[in-house]
């Protein structure tokens, strides 16, 4: 039995300052936990171990959905808020 990876797709869809990675409302980045796919190194690091569990069939309590959820970018000070959805 071979296990297939499942692909996040990571949408921005709001940003309070300026994202210094250049992303822009309504980007779109398919990633998982072997591709960043064009997302922001230090997004990607905060958001990989979610994206580890989920990928390995754990899930995350607190999160209603476990194939939806909002992330927010570590720099508060320029919020980069994604929607997080497991591509079908």
């Amino acid at each position: 039995m071979s296990w297939k990876e499942p692909i996040f797709i990571a949408e921005v869809v709001s940003i309070k300052g300026s994202c210094s990675a250049g992303h822009k409302v309504g980007d779109v980045f398919e990633i998982n936990t072997h591709k960043t796919g064009g997302i922001c190194g230090w997004c990607y690091h905060d958001l990989f171990p979610t994206l580890m569990t989920l990928a390995m069939g754990g899930v995350i309590p607190w999160r209603q959905k476990q194939d939806e959820f909002t992330y927010e970018c570590p720099d508060r000070h320029n919020l980069v808020t994604f929607k997080i959805t497991v591509k079908r």
